[in-house]
């Protein structure tokens, strides 16, 4: 069997462009830039998590990818681990983030807060707080 040797995550954005400057402005990612075809057109895009890399993808029927903006519900998300959560959830709040939930202890040892995107992908944002052991 070959051996893993990274995760990198995907989103589907209508607007690229728009969803990297906001991704680094509100939730304070790293810019990996913007990718265009020969007409012009954005075509990826990545930011960064510290080491994790997301990259975002055009809505295309080839390969049946859509914007979470045209779904009613989400499938899932990214947890993004920081060391202040109140903090960032301040700062995001600030630049006018969709706040899904406040922050709040969990009771698996996290403290998290998540958020909507402007495209409607889902985020948590979560501190450690304390080991806890699984049961």
């Amino acid at each position: 069997m070959a051996v893993i040797d990274r995760v990198i995550g995907l989103l589907v954005y209508e607007d690229i462009p728009a969803a990297h400057d906001w991704l680094v402005k509100v939730f304070g990612l790293t810019p990996g830039g913007v990718y265009r075809d020969a007409q012009g057109s954005a075509v990826h895009g990545e930011v960064r998590a510290g080491e994790f890399v997301i990259w975002m993808h055009r809505v295309t029927a080839e390969f049946r990818l859509d914007s979470a903006q045209r779904m009613d519900v989400a499938s899932g998300g990214l947890v993004v681990l920081v060391d202040d959560v109140d903090a960032h959830y301040a700062h995001a709040k600030a630049q006018g983030a969709r706040v899904d939930r406040e922050p709040r202890d969990q009771p698996y040892g996290h403290r998290d807060y998540g958020v909507t995107d402007l495209e409607g992908h889902r985020w948590w944002f979560a501190t450690p707080v304390k080991k806890v052991e699984a049961r």
